[in-house]
């Protein structure tokens, strides 16, 4: 495996998933499928790598996909975890992990958001070592 190359959520509603998304992340989508106007598919470009969100119309997620909230849980870096958890349970989202201190200074949590996706958020002190090789 080379890295991330875009985590897919789901929901029934895209229209409020992009407005949700937009306010949490304090950006525009970067790509919509097929129109505006009626969604399919909504990506966001997000952080030092341009890792990608899509959020995908539900109607659309895989047969085997459970309405239960469980599987894998991404972890996307943050700066403040209690600062970016905090205004993800302030815009609806609802606590899965609380905030928890790992070893070597990872800290981690995660939400599940308005439309029944596992979003992670971590401080990794590792992102910010490979962050600052990377801009030598």
């Amino acid at each position: 495996m080379r890295g991330l190359a875009t985590v897919s959520f789901f929901a029934d509603n895209l229209q409020e998933a992009k407005k949700w998304y937009t306010e949490f992340l304090g950006i525009d989508r970067y790509y919509i499928f097929p129109d505006k106007e009626n969604p399919a598919y909504i990506e966001f470009r997000i952080g030092d790598f341009e890792h990608e969100l899509g959020i995908i119309d539900k109607k659309y997620q895989p047969k085997l996909a459970s309405d239960k909230i469980g599987g894998a849980v991404v972890f996307w870096h943050v700066d403040d975890i209690k600062k970016t958890f905090e205004k993800l349970v302030k815009m609806g989202a609802t606590e899965y992990e609380k905030i928890t201190e790992r070893e070597d200074g990872f800290i981690t949590s995660s939400v599940v958001d308005p439309f029944g996706n596992i979003l992670g958020i971590m401080y990794n002190p590792h992102y910010l070592e490979i962050l600052k090789s990377m801009n030598r």
